[in-house]
């Protein structure tokens, strides 16, 4: 028998579960690189577009796993020394946690957890587990690639255009009552001539850029792996060798890159102070991207028109976190790859990845970041140990 901890985040304060907007959702049989969708064995433990991300949901993970004889610990109290993680995680043999609610495996918790084999990320980053730890443990690491890529590009181009439009103030005047059209205008633009370029263009980053292609923007991207010609001739897009190149020239920018040490804190006030005044930065990657106070300044001198996120550093976000008091921003809590449909897709590929592994077949290699001591599968394409 093994010790499954499943670490989410809290239920609606309303309570659960809720009523739902609607009925169903779609049917997504692939993504768009040829990769086939989650295919557990059996039956799904929840309806999909069901909430199940939540504690109360446990990603519907309970009737497999006690009917193979395995005990599931689900909770969302993760915070110090005497949270519920810190309590099970010397006996747990798996940890399932979410980039939007993560449980933070560091090399100290790593080293208390002497039974833990494998640790899952329902959804894609897998940055909040310690990686060299884990090599060094001998510790599988796996996420469900590309579940909730195309949900996180859509939020990019939400928040594009909330911020360029002057969306949210907009919304809220006309909330309290008031007609004030010239105010909701004086800082509205049109996206269309813009340029538009994404620091990183792996499976979120270019599903935005054929996203902004239709609103007739001038396309930029960096990338360590340049795209293919046949690629880069359908967006016509610029490809760019660093991402100081970028900034200087575009008039919104998406950052996508992973997180590892080299990419903490890239943008700065160094990084700042190259881009385009008037920009508009987008951030549905990692908050440690970004120096935190470097943003709030920039956002004060106006050297950037507006930022939208909804990744933090540390997650959840203290109240007193200055993003969400500095102006002209669009943060949302890390919501974009959690969508109702997205949670489908992720809870199907944490119960195959759990499937696979009890019964000691292959993970998919696409699942893959740390395995047998090494970065592998999509983990050595995507991450860096240093």
């Amino acid at each position: 028998m093994a010790k499954v901890l499943c670490v989410l985040y809290p239920d609606p304060v309303t309570g659960y579960p809720p009523a739902y907007a609607r009925d169903d959702v779609p049917v997504i049989k692939g993504y768009p690189n040829g990769q086939t969708v989650p295919s557990p064995a059996g039956e799904l433990g929840f309806k999909p577009g069901e909430l199940i991300g939540c504690v109360s949901g446990e990603l519907g993970l309970r009737k497999y796993l006690e009917a193979n004889g395995h005990e599931l610990i689900v909770t969302s109290d993760k915070e110090g020394a005497d949270s519920v993680l810190d309590k099970h995680l010397p006996t747990a043999d798996v940890v399932i946690s979410q980039p939007f609610w993560p449980a933070y495996l560091t090399a100290e918790r790593i080293a208390k957890a002497k039974n833990l084999k494998l640790a899952i990320t329902a959804g894609i980053g897998s940055d909040h587990v310690d990686l060299k730890a884990a090599s060094e443990h001998g510790l599988t690491v796996a996420e469900v690639t590309f579940s909730n890529s195309i949900s996180v590009a859509e939020h990019v181009v939400m928040m594009v255009l909330s911020l360029v439009r002057n969306y949210l103030p907009s919304h809220q005047i006309a909330n309290n009552g008031g007609w004030n059209i010239a105010d909701c205008v004086s800082r509205s633009y049109d996206v269309e001539g813009m340029h538009f370029g994404t620091i990183a263009a792996g499976r979120i980053g270019l599903a935005v850029l054929r996203r902004m292609k239709p609103f007739d923007v001038h396309l930029h991207y960096y990338d360590p792996h340049r795209l293919s010609p046949e690629i880069e001739k359908e967006l016509n897009a610029t490809f760019h060798e660093t991402p100081e190149s970028l900034v200087k020239v575009c008039d919104v920018i998406n950052l996508q890159t992973p997180l590892y040490p080299s990419t903490q804190g890239m943008f700065d006030d160094k990084m700042f102070a190259l881009v385009k005044r008037g920009a508009y930065l987008i951030n549905t990657a990692r908050g440690a991207l970004c120096d935190r106070d470097a943003v709030v300044r920039a956002l004060e001198s106006g050297q950037l028109a507006g930022y939208a996120g909804d990744v933090w550093f540390p997650q959840p976000a203290p109240i007193d976190h200055p993003w969400r008091r500095m102006p002209n921003q669009g943060m949302t809590p890390h919501v974009s790859g959690t969508s109702l449909s997205a949670q489908a897709r992720y809870a199907a590929g944490t119960l195959e990845i759990l499937q696979n592994f009890f019964e000691k077949k292959p993970i998919r290699p696409e699942y893959l970041i740390v395995d047998g001591g090494n970065l592998a599968g999509t983990g050595a394409a995507s991450y860096k140990l240093t």
